[in-house]
């Protein structure tokens, strides 16, 4: 192997390790996507909300249906959905690399499609990181009775 090679190979490895390096997620990230999420919710900002979700996002629904990314952003931009109050309790998370599963409960009252709700439910959010961009990959709230 000539020296070209080497150093060649030399570089390769080193830019893998760092993109790995820089895939890593950090407690910091975590709370600052969420924050931006649920900013765009109570601002009723749909393009903030879309700006954190992955591509594959998908929501598991109380009814065990599911939720594509393109619903909820349409959700968030609604007239049909408003929020009066909402807040975050006892956030906790277990990060693994660049994946972090976000255990939280939300509450909110406000109205959907014209009927009033006071939910307080436990929610499971996964978040991840990849190529330095952090976005939420998954979500399933359970109302808490």
């Amino acid at each position: 192997m000539n020296r070209t090679t080497l150093l060649i190979l030399l570089a390769l490895m080193t830019w893998q390790c760092g993109s790995k390096k820089n895939d890593l997620l950090t407690e910091a990230e975590v709370r600052a996507v969420i924050d931006k999420f649920d900013e765009g919710w109570q601002q009723k900002k749909a393009t903030l909300v879309d700006s954190v979700l992955s591509e594959h996002y998908v929501y598991f629904t109380q009814s065990g249906y599911t939720f594509d990314r393109a619903s909820l952003v349409a959700t968030a931009g609604s007239d049909e959905y408003s929020l009066q109050t909402m807040q975050r309790e006892n956030l906790t998370m277990q990060i693994e690399g660049s994946t972090a599963v976000v255990n939280t409960i939300w509450k909110g009252k406000g109205s959907y499609h014209g009927e009033d709700f006071n939910d307080k439910q436990r929610c499971s959010i996964t978040i991840v990181k990849h190529d330095g961009e952090v976005k939420i990959l998954a979500e399933h709230c359970t109302p808490i009775k």
